[in-house]
């Protein structure tokens, strides 16, 4: 008598947050599913990639009127102009808003996809995160473009940018595993993402210095208000060209820590809620 072979297919059971043999299987598919972004995004646009430019350059412009020009805001980091200043802050903000706004409403988008195939989900946040990273490189050609104009030339500094940077892209990517498991199943982080994102940027250092923290406050509120990520990557980035000014490592430190911190805890929160998605996108 033929015996009938019996299948149980049971959830993995493993702790870690990633499984990284799996993600590494999958790793074509992000592959193409950020180039897909990038391509889709412009394609049917006259500017096509000269939007990446456009936007950062009116915030620079508009900042260096209004914060520079009118208010009299000083920068404080060396001999450097406020146009520079601004830019510095505004070209990693921009990346940092345009891909936490798409990172948090990845999952919401793709709703069609979730219950008809599988793959690690966690790819859906991460693909603006990377693919984010190209509007940033283009916008590079304003911050050339300011520097050339104001003849200004960065410091030794700079050889320690990828580390602001680094900063700045771990912050996005744990934000967007949060704000995405969050919007599945709250749509009202949808909205509250959007209203945040002015908020967050008033509160980093885009138009004023760290430094007046401190001169103001003392050590112990600065160093808290390093607690914000992007206190740390903006500062830290903006001093990687600046000409004479130290790099302010202990902010980097405090901000760098909190970005681990809230891309371990929002990897852990978006694999507990995986098994959900499917059935509440």
């Amino acid at each position: 008598m033929e015996q009938k072979q019996k299948i149980i297919i049971e959830a993995n059971q493993r702790s870690s947050i990633f499984n990284w043999k799996e993600f590494w299987r999958y790793r074509d598919l992000l592959y193409f599913m950020v180039l897909r972004d990038v391509t889709v995004l412009y394609k049917q646009t006259i500017l096509g990639f000269t939007w990446a430019i456009i936007n950062p350059l009116f915030q620079i412009v508009i900042f260096s009127v209004v914060f520079g020009s009118l208010v009299g805001v000083k920068p404080g980091v060396g001999d450097m102009p406020y146009p520079v200043f601004s830019a510095l802050a505004v070209i990693p903000w921009t990346y940092f808003s345009n891909s936490l706004n798409a990172s948090g409403q990845s999952l919401i988008t793709a709703n069609s996809i979730l219950s008809k195939v599988y793959f690690p989900r966690i790819i859906f946040p991460l693909v603006p995160t990377l693919s984010k990273l190209v509007d940033f490189v283009i916008s590079f050609l304003i911050l050339i473009g300011v520097m050339f104009y104001f003849h200004y030339q960065p410091g030794t500094n700079v050889v320690y940018v990828f580390i602001p940077l680094l900063l700045i892209i771990i912050s996005s990517a744990g934000l967007g595993f949060w704000f995405s498991a969050l919007s599945v199943q709250y749509r009202d982080f949808k909205f509250a993402l959007s209203f945040m994102l002015p908020l967050l940027m008033y509160a980093a250092p885009v138009v004023f210095p760290a430094i007046k923290i401190q001169q103001k406050l003392g050590d112990a509120y600065y160093h808290a208000y390093a607690l914000y990520p992007m206190v740390g990557g903006i500062e830290g980035f903006r001093n990687c060209f600046s000409n004479g000014a130290k790099m302010p490592w202990d902010i980097i430190a405090i901000s760098g820590t909190m970005a681990l911190v809230i891309f371990i805890s929002g990897a852990w929160y978006f694999k507990k809620m995986e098994k959900y998605f499917a059935d509440i996108a």
